[in-house]
């Protein structure tokens, strides 16, 4: 059971194209460390585990691309 339950898990990320694992280490060190430092919280790629600013970079996500107000990346086009 606990080995069909381990493989559903698996194949459910392998299938959502899950890059967390992908993307490398989760803790930065040395240069990196130092880059991603000097980096402006709102010019910072998500990471895992990092809720504070994955969640700042959301909440300004959707304050400025709100109804109206800016293009999505996607279509090009204004939100109806």
């Amino acid at each position: 059971m606990h080995r069909l339950i381990l493989a559903l898990v698996f194949l459910t990320l392998g299938s959502l194209g899950c890059q967390a694992f992908a993307d490398g280490p989760v803790i930065a060190t040395g240069a990196q460390r130092q880059q991603i430092r000097a980096t402006p919280i709102l010019e910072r790629e998500n990471r895992p585990f990092h809720f504070y600013g994955n969640t700042v970079r959301r909440l300004h996500a959707r304050q400025t691309s709100g109804p109206g107000l800016a293009p999505t990346a996607q279509t090009g086009r204004p939100r109806p």
